[in-house]
């Protein structure tokens, strides 16, 4: 029998620094973690020399999702919750000037990026996305550590040692689920919504206060990003001279709106001019906000992924802004409870990794999140719910992930404004639905999302050697 592990709302949504959780943010993580395996070895303060091999999808576009810049963050000790970014670029210029490392801000060692952080392009068996750690100790001895970043910022090992423990966090769930089924059974059986069971279970694993406080702190980046991205003008890092487009569209459509920090923002919008075009073109900004920021090395929610961050708060912001604008932070709790589950279903039965899935299993997802948590703050049944997530993925079946020059830049920002509107969209099928009469399954569309996945040729995984990636070049930009 299948061990199920738990997965919470803030595995699917955690805070990280872009451009992508899988390719930035795993590695970043994956390097805290060897430093944690080498303290508690006793092996720390004997590292003289260290090296980095990138493998796989990590390999064949690091370079544009900045892998070797967010490894080398996780050796310096930073977190990316809370690294203040805007002394990143200056610590990877003196590192690569000087050529010398402070490991985990404690011991100086010899680091040449330009050597010591080998691209490989050979694939790993256990996950395309793998990145091993070395180290050569004072003692002679040499030690190694192999990570697989799997999508969301999740980093496992082959032996998967901390299975356990998830596996035993996810049979104390008072409504341990794995499929879309048992969440609509419970939902029936105990009279509750999905968002309602979701806080049931978040409550075996923390108190009340640390969710309040963590749900508080994800929206809160969510708002600041849309808001940074939105006030910030520009051509995007790596080469292809994107355009920032967030930063025109919104001050064409703020007007003469008066604010002093993100919160004045949202009231103000609400006071804005809300026909048809307007708020397709809100909910696009919004959207290509969040991405923008993403794509330049900011600080973003994944929801799952980096790389799909911006549907899932241009959804919840269309909510607050357009919807209802008496909404608070009550709706804004149950909405990211039911997107956190709904993306958890997705990475029990399938994947939320590009590599593995392409970008069905990133912006796919996201926009199945989104639909879903709408449907329930618009007042739909778990039934309907469920449905608008299925909606939303069935028409995302087969989208591939193909980053022209490995940059999370085209066609990956436009794409979740296009999620984030394909959401809404589900969101009030499924509202006018009898969701009884639903003839696919939630449970179906994940299956075959992952037959799809199986299927899809490794060119449309995250490599970027194939579709836009090859048929557009840097030169065409």
């Amino acid at each position: 029998m299948k061990k199920i592990e738990c997965i919470s709302v803030f595995d699917m949504l955690k805070i990280g620094v872009g451009p992508s959780s899988s390719h930035t943010l795993g590695p970043w993580r994956a390097g805290q973690r060897w430093i944690a395996e080498l303290k508690k070895k006793n092996n720390f303060n004997l590292v003289e020399e260290i090296k980095v091999d990138l493998y796989g999808s990590l390999s064949l576009t690091g370079k544009g999702h900045a892998t070797d810049i967010a490894s080398i963050l996780g050796l310096c000790g930073y977190d990316p919750v809370t690294m203040d970014l805007t002394k990143m670029e200056p610590l990877i210029e003196s590192i690569k000037e000087e050529k010398k490392l402070l490991f985990n801000r404690e011991i100086l060692v010899n680091f040449d990026p330009k050597t010591q952080v080998v691209f490989n392009r050979k694939f790993l068996d256990f996950h395309p996305n793998g990145i091993k750690f070395s180290a050569k100790l004072k003692n002679g001895k040499k030690t190694s550590s192999c990570f697989y970043s799997i999508g969301g910022g999740f980093v496992v090992k082959k032996e998967r040692k901390n299975a356990k423990k998830k596996i035993e966090n996810f049979e104390q769930f008072p409504f341990p689920t794995e499929k879309a089924t048992e969440l609509l059974a419970y939902c029936k059986t105990e009279n509750k919504k999905i968002s309602e069971i979701v806080l049931e279970n978040e409550k075996s694993l923390r108190n009340k206060e640390e969710i309040e406080q963590g749900l508080k702190d994800i929206w809160q980046i969510m708002l600041e990003s849309m808001y940074i991205g939105c006030h910030t003008e520009g051509i995007l890092p790596g080469g292809l001279k994107v355009q920032r487009r967030a930063f025109n569209m919104h001050k064409r459509l703020i007007d003469e709106v008066k604010y002093n920090n993100p919160q004045q923002w949202l009231e103000g919008i609400r006071n804005t001019e809300v026909k048809f075009r307007q708020i397709l073109k809100w909910v696009s900004c919004y959207a290509l906000s969040v991405n923008e920021v993403n794509a330049s090395l900011g600080r973003v929610v994944t929801a799952p992924t980096n790389g799909s961050a911006g549907t899932v708060p241009a959804v919840l912001m269309y909510y607050m802004t357009i919807e209802n604008h008496e909404a608070n932070f009550d709706h804004v709790k149950q909405f990211l409870l039911v997107a956190g589950e709904i993306g958890s279903l997705f990475k029990k039965g399938a994947t939320i990794s590009a590599a593995m899935g392409g970008c069905q299993a990133e912006i796919g997802v996201s926009s199945a999140m989104a639909a879903g948590a709408l449907t329930e703050l618009l007042g739909g049944t778990p039934e309907q719910v469920l449905m608008a997530s299925e909606i939303a993925m069935e028409h995302h079946l087969g989208l591939t992930c193909d980053p022209i020059a490995g940059l999370v830049q085209i066609p990956c920002i436009e794409r979740n404004a296009m999620g984030a509107i394909k959401a809404i969209n589900a969101a009030e099928i499924a509202l006018e639905t009898d969701a009884s009469q639903a003839k696919v399954p939630l449970d179906k569309v994940i299956e075959t999302m992952w037959d799809t996945a199986k299927d899809m040729h490794a060119k449309y995984k995250e490599t970027s050697e194939g579709g836009l990636a090859v048929r557009v070049s840097l030169s065409d930009c």
